[in-house]
């Protein structure tokens, strides 16, 4: 019997979903579905620099399953960039983390992603203060590591 699919976290969702070689009709191209768990993978590895290990453990996933779908993800887009086809990145089967956010009263609270959509509430729902920061959860983005931290050296 199969293990049960662990649903893939992700923290982040493209603004830009679709992209297409330049000079080229839309109705011309074959189309690449790039899913979002791929593209989440990408960004934790390629563009934030981090280990296997640790963009696995970020992504609730085992490291070689983070393998496969980091691999699957650049066949895609290595396919898409020489054969000039066009990527849409959807679908997948993921959950996306909730956004946190504190005012400076020190509250802090939850918004489902889906509710704020990348944009930070104007106003604290507690005490209606407006200067309201976003919280990087533990494990995500930069927020265990620092500013300097790039492909295995620290910059501190």
């Amino acid at each position: 019997m199969a293990r049960p699919f662990k649903c893939r976290r992700v923290a982040f969702m493209p603004g830009v979903t679709f992209f297409k070689p330049a000079g080229m009709p839309l109705r011309a191209l074959e189309e690449i579905q790039l899913t979002v768990e791929e593209a989440e993978a990408i960004r934790l590895k390629d563009l934030e620099g981090l280990e296997q290990e640790e963009g696995a453990e970020k992504m609730n996933i085992s490291r070689p399953t983070f393998q496969r779908i980091l691999a699957s993800a650049r066949q895609k887009i290595a396919d898409a960039l020489l054969n000039g086809r066009a990527i849409r990145i959807e679908g997948g089967n993921f959950e996306i983390l909730p956004r946190r956010f504190h005012c400076a009263s020190s509250h802090e609270w939850e918004v489902p992603f889906e509710a704020v959509a990348g944009a930070t509430p104007q106003l604290c729902p507690v005490c209606n203060a407006p200067a309201v920061e976003t919280l990087v959860p533990v494990g995500l983005g930069w927020g265990d590591r620092g500013q300097g931290w790039r492909r295995g050296r620290h910059a501190r």
